[in-house]
């Protein structure tokens, strides 16, 4: 069975990135996202309301990190660690499989500029080489063609669609699943 251990935390860097763990600090600008309707365009959760959304959200990816249950981080640019331009995660982990979800989201304002493709190539690197994982799994919301651009750029491939399998805001919406083998 996989017994990933994130402690001491994983600081990842890429060219442009540093992918380092949440702090309270990060509150307004996790929340300068997540309160963002373009931002959560694809995301089926409601919209933040407040910077203690934000603080409750680094304390619960903060406490799966501790018991190595999971594991999120805030994505940077180099030179300005301070400020938090988007997240990437294996939010849910199947240890008895050897398996991972992987999930990514950017503030708008950094869209476009291959940050995401630069984040989730680390992601998928850590994963397959650090974690010692077989498969990586990204749920999406089949409409969410620039997320799909991302996962097949390296090799992810469609596994199934499930048709109005997840219900939000009153209505019921479809999931893609893409997955990726280790090589």
């Amino acid at each position: 069975m996989l017994e990933p251990n994130f402690n001491p935390f994983p600081t990842l860097e890429t060219e442009r990135l540093l992918l380092r763990r949440y702090t309270t600090e990060d509150a307004a600008d996790i929340f300068s996202y997540r309160s963002n309707a373009n931002a959560m365009k694809y995301i089926a959760k409601p919209l933040q309301t407040g910077l203690d959304e934000a603080k409750q959200m680094i304390e619960r990816i903060n406490g799966m990190i501790d018991t190595n249950d999971g594991i999120g981080w805030a994505i940077t640019l180099k030179g300005h660690p301070g400020k938090v331009i988007g997240g990437c995660s294996f939010h849910v982990i199947q240890k008895e499989h050897y398996r991972a979800e992987i999930g990514y989201m950017l503030h708008p304002d950094y869209w476009k500029k291959g940050i995401v493709s630069e984040a989730v190539k680390t992601l998928i690197a850590y994963g397959f080489n650090e974690m010692k994982l077989h498969s990586i799994e990204a749920h999406i919301d089949p409409t969410n063609t620039g997320s799909e651009k991302v996962l097949t750029k390296f090799g992810f491939v469609k596994e199934a669609y499930f048709k109005e399998n997840y219900h939000y805001n009153g209505q019921f919406l479809d999931t893609a699943v893409f997955s990726l083998l280790k090589p």
